[in-house]
């Protein structure tokens, strides 16, 4: 029997995020993975070892909603150590179902038919299907070039008294560029003039190079007062597949957000949440080493590459590294980055499927993960250096 049956879709133009794609396509092509941004190498032999413990002695059942009340603890602790700022475990942090779910509850939770959303491009391609999911509309805002960094004049004429909700992403992906105090200054600025929302998308909090300090909004009572601020355990022990995250908010946020959640996923695995609560309060020493391990990658990589046709400015943050391949090839970046991944055997991420107006990039990138173990750096380096 056939059913004639149409779905008349809310995103009839959203497609395979290029994550999927890319990674998909380098399994296809046996080819070296640089493109999704994933470890090639394991999470902590302590940390895993902990799951066991909890996967074996009893912990396999529901959660609170909110989170192991532990893991929250742990959470707030950090947040006091590393930003000063107070924030209330059993009001203020939500463990999440990875950052992506986190970030869907933040904006169903203030976003509105109608409303506005600023966000930066190349901006991460999880923000605008989610704001368009509950009716509002996506302004873009482009960052500038070849740094990526933002002109304030454009992001006050974007602003407006419609203005819901602005997105946040720093360390940035994809570029991996990082904001500074000044940018800080500069929107609290406008949220003070405009009172809006603010989403920061914080995932790569401890991956920040060069003595360089993150600039969280946990920093500032006035900005956490109207933002959720969203991280990434999978980001920090390299276990991006356990998919847990969390979200820091105020109290009337928190509330709204976990009206959301409890629909969404409800809770995160067990085991797992009981784990990183022991490892975070046991090995605060990794999230704090974190930037030595992964600009020691940065530095290998872009060391190997001296010799290449790229041109580059070492990464500030993210396990990412931008290559401008303009000496190399006139090419558009998505051909580019499908065909270097089938014939030259590395895949790699191009930048402009993460712009409203793919022409307002104008400096011709690829995106390659420096989060893999020296070995496939070297592999990966080889071939890049013969293009």
């Amino acid at each position: 029997m056939t059913l004639n049956v149409s779905i008349d879709s809310k995103l009839p133009d959203v497609g395979t995020t290029i994550f999927t794609v890319m990674s998909a396509l380098a399994q296809q092509h046996d080819a070296i993975n640089l493109s999704q941004g994933f470890p090639d190498f394991d999470g902590p032999p302590a940390l895993l070892e902990r799951v066991q413990y909890y996967l074996t002695h009893g912990y396999n059942q529901y959660p609170p909603m909110a989170g192991v009340p532990a893991l929250r603890e742990a959470v707030a602790a950090k947040v006091a150590h590393m930003y000063g700022a107070q924030v209330d475990a059993q009001g203020e942090v939500t463990i999440t179902a990875g950052a992506t779910e986190a970030l869907f509850c933040a904006i169903a939770a203030v976003v509105r038919s109608g409303d506005e959303v600023v966000v930066f491009d190349p901006a991460y391609d999880s923000y605008e299907p989610v704001v368009r999911l509950q009716g509002g509309t996506t302004v873009h805002v482009p960052l500038q070039g070849p740094d990526f960094h933002v002109d304030w004049a454009r992001v006050e004429d974007a602003v407006n008294e419609r203005t819901r909700l602005i997105i946040v992403n720093s360390p940035h992906n994809p570029t991996g560029a990082v904001w500074q105090a000044a940018d800080m200054a500069a929107l609290r600025a406008l949220a003070e003039r405009y009172n809006f929302f603010i989403l920061a998308d914080e995932v790569y909090e401890h991956i920040i190079f060069d003595g360089v300090a993150h600039e969280s909004m946990c920093r500032y009572a006035d900005l956490l007062a109207r933002s959720f601020v969203v991280s990434s355990f999978g980001k920090t022990y390299h276990v991006t597949g356990w998919k847990v995250g969390y979200c820091v908010a105020p109290p009337q946020l928190t509330d709204e957000f976990r009206r959301i959640h409890q629909f969404v996923n409800f809770t995160v695995n067990t085991p797992v949440q009981y784990a990183l609560a022991d490892f975070l309060n046991q090995h605060s020493q990794h999230h704090q080493e974190l930037p030595d391990f992964y600009q020691a990658k940065r530095d290998l990589f872009c060391e190997l590459l001296a010799p290449s046709r790229f041109n580059l400015v070492p990464s500030a943050g993210t396990y990412f590294q931008l290559l401008n391949y303009s000496e190399i090839s006139q090419e558009q970046d998505v051909p580019l980055a499908r065909r270097w991944t089938s014939e030259h055997k590395v895949a790699s991420i191009p930048i402009s499927v993460f712009y409203a107006d793919p022409g307002q990039l104008t400096t011709p990138v690829l995106r390659f993960c420096f989060a893999k173990d020296d070995d496939t750096l070297q592999r990966a380096a080889a071939i890049l250096c013969q293009l």
